[in-house]
């Protein structure tokens, strides 16, 4: 291919015709942010939608302004079950009954995965963790190793790649409680063997809990196929739930009355009005609730959700697919010689929803980038994350990042 200025754009130009999720951008707030000419952090950030406008306003004025107090009796005390079957059935791959909305990710992190190490029969006191996980994962996972006296079993993972089903066959054994991976890495966007992975804990007897935060709306998923015990993720990201939207977390159904987690909250009792003594677990996956579910802060969600329902999972990959197919080929094309690193998987079934590029002087350029009007993001230590939200990313804002990104680079 001849790649010049002009070649490149007509590609996108085609793509973006082409692409059966084009109309959708229009359903987003794209021209809210004036002096944005490309948005590449929606693995950080999704855009709100338009209808996240209209629906919070109408929310304020007649469901909390006009019902008060009687919303809770009305239908809010069942959203976070709600909202978890509906996340479960459009982008989990999970049956009703066993994912629920609620908390931030590190406090539904910490109640499943001390669940799990909870449950544990004797002898099994090592959690396996890998070394380039989420901070908020490892964080946790060590801490409640020193609550229980339990011992982390770290791998070491290169942060270009990713967790590999072998790493993980050599790293479990009869000591294995617990196992937590994040499905797409955060750095480099690899994509790891998930229903693999579960095997191979599950045949060494231990429970796998996986972090869905940069797959949920970016990935296909099917934890119930796959056998997942434990998952958890966010709702800020692909989903477009907001900053600081609340987290879900999906505990299957064999596990419900078995594992049982430690923040004993009102409103996961079986009876939170009876007001008693003594904590009696509700049913189901409602017994991962704690305190007040966060309302107004689901609202958002609810508006997202319905948009990759009614879209599907399917042609969302599709879409994310091709958009991280078509930076690597620019940053291939336009910023050869100029010393960057590919930090992402070439193999398309091994690749996120993101691309990871490397430089040592990368937070510097970054931070011009943000002043030019493109936003992507920064990873230590040198890494800019390109995130390409299928829903409302085009392929022409990519082309428009990757040759500003190649002009700051060769300065």
């Amino acid at each position: 291919m001849t790649t010049t200025t002009t070649t490149w754009r007509e590609l996108a130009a085609e793509l973006d015709a082409a692409d059966p999720l084009a109309g959708v951008r229009d359903e987003f707030l794209l021209d809210s942010a004036p002096g944005v000419t490309a948005y590449l952090d929606g693995n950080s950030l999704g855009r709100p939608l338009r209808a996240t406008a209209t629906r919070m306003t109408a929310f304020i004025e007649r469901e909390w302004g006009g019902r008060l107090i009687r919303g809770w009796t009305e239908g809010w005390m069942d959203w976070p079950q709600q909202l978890g079957d509906q996340l479960g059935r459009a982008v989990l791959g999970a049956a009703p009954g066993q994912t629920v909305v609620a908390d931030s990710t590190t406090v539904m992190l910490y109640k499943l995965a001390r669940a799990a190490v909870d449950a544990a029969a004797d002898g099994r006191d090592e959690i396996v963790c890998d070394t380039d996980n989420f901070p908020t994962d490892r964080y946790v996972v060590e801490g409640i190793a020193a609550e229980r006296g339990c011992r982390v079993r770290w791998i070491e993972t290169d942060p270009d790649a990713g967790i590999t089903l072998d790493q993980v066959r050599a790293a479990v054994g009869p000591r294995t409680a617990l196992a937590l991976f994040s499905h797409v890495a955060y750095r480099s966007a690899h994509l790891a063997d998930a229903p693999g992975i579960t095997r191979a804990v599950h045949d060494a007897g231990g429970l796998v809990l996986f972090d869905l935060s940069h797959s949920a709306g970016s990935v296909e998923l099917d934890l119930d196929g796959w056998g997942v015990d434990l998952a958890v993720g966010c709702t800020y990201k692909y989903l477009c739930g907001g900053p600081g939207a609340p987290a879900f977390g999906y505990l299957a159904a064999r596990h419900h009355g078995v594992l049982r987690q430690p923040v004993q909250g009102w409103m996961g009792h079986a009876d939170p009005f009876a007001m008693g003594p003594g904590h009696t677990p509700a049913a189901g996956a409602r017994a991962l609730l704690s305190g007040t579910p966060p309302i107004v802060a689901m609202v958002p969600v609810r508006c997202g959700l319905d948009l990759v329902e009614r879209v599907g999972m399917a042609a969302i990959r599709a879409k994310s697919v091709l958009l991280t197919r078509f930076a690597l080929d620019l940053a291939d094309d336009l910023l050869a010689g100029a010393g960057v690193t590919v930090a992402s998987p070439r193999a398309d079934a091994e690749r996120g929803g993101h691309v990871t590029l490397r430089r040592p002087d990368f937070r510097a350029v970054n931070d011009r980038l943000w002043e030019a009007g493109v936003i992507p993001d920064f990873r230590a230590p040198d890494g800019i994350r390109l995130g390409l939200a299928p829903l409302s990313t085009s392929f022409a804002e990519v082309l428009e990042g990757v040759q500003v990104l190649a002009r700051e680079a060769g300065r």
